[in-house]
């Protein structure tokens, strides 16, 4: 135990330096893009954000799997009881578009679940970590690893709430969808109660459901596990479960395909 939360600290603190390294390069008066094979952007964040992160898991025993590396074997991913996955810069385009709603994703699987997990808001300095064993949950403010100790306090535990009176549903900025509007007009249906949309990037959503400040985060266009792993961590540390729309089993990773079926985090039995 004493080693898994040495491991935990690690992942903050690499949290909180990539963060710092992304908002050198996002208050700069330009970066430049690429497009990556499937299209989706890439800047020089992305690329130092991830060498940092790997740099402090590194000192774990646990290997890693990252959005920014070569995808490794999955004959050889499969043999991993344990590992990190890691998205450096979650919401690049948000990054681009400098909305300030981009994360730094952390997340530790052990045999396919997660087990803890770090977002970082670089932007806000707000910091979100989930010990799903735990079944604890903490936000806080935080810019230095000198205060990392400070986040794990009574006062910054999550304690997930209801809103009875309207449902919130939280979605992505940047990715519209007609099965999101066909989610929408059902739930309205079936409920019978307002509903307000929340649009937001990055991981950020999962953050919003797990602290009770939205209600539902459907996803139906394509994601990866490294999109999801650190969010799905803090949620089940409240108690919420991310549901493949598909299997209708929580969400498992270090798959053979690392692209997510459609998911849902909903408070709403």
């Amino acid at each position: 135990m004493r080693k898994l939360k040495e491991d935990m600290r690690l992942a903050i603190e690499a949290s909180i330096a990539a963060g710092k390294e992304i908002m050198k390069i996002y208050l700069s008066e330009n970066f430049e893009v690429e497009r990556k094979a499937d299209e989706s952007p890439l800047t020089i964040a992305d690329k130092r954000a991830n060498k940092l992160i790997k740099n402090y898991l590194n000192k774990t025993s646990f290997p890693v799997i990252s959005e920014e590396d070569k995808q490794i074997s999955y004959d050889i991913r499969k043999r991993w009881k344990t590992c990190w996955i890691i998205d450096p810069l979650d919401g690049t385009k948000e990054f681009i578009k400098r909305n300030g709603e981009f994360t730094v994703n952390i997340a530790l699987i052990e045999d396919g679940s997660p087990i803890f997990g770090v977002i970082y808001l670089p932007a806000t300095k707000i910091i979100y970590a989930g010990d799903v064993k735990q079944k604890r949950a903490y936000r806080a403010r935080i810019d230095n690893v000198e205060a990392i100790a400070s986040i794990f306090t009574e006062e910054n535990l999550i304690e997930h709430t209801y809103h009875k009176e309207k449902i919130r549903v939280v979605g992505s900025r940047s990715h519209p969808s007609e099965e999101m509007d066909h989610f929408i007009h059902k739930t309205r249906e079936e409920n019978q109660k307002p509903i307000e949309i929340i649009p937001v990037g990055s991981s950020i959503k999962f953050c919003l459901v797990a602290e009770g400040l939205a209600d539902i985060y459907p996803r139906f266009g394509p994601t990866m596990e490294w999109d999801t792993a650190a969010g799905q961590a803090i949620c089940e540390a409240v108690g919420l479960e991310v549901i493949d729309l598909i299997t209708s089993k929580k969400l498992l990773y270090n798959r053979r395909n690392p692209v997510n079926n459609p998911f849902l985090v909903s408070t709403i039995e």
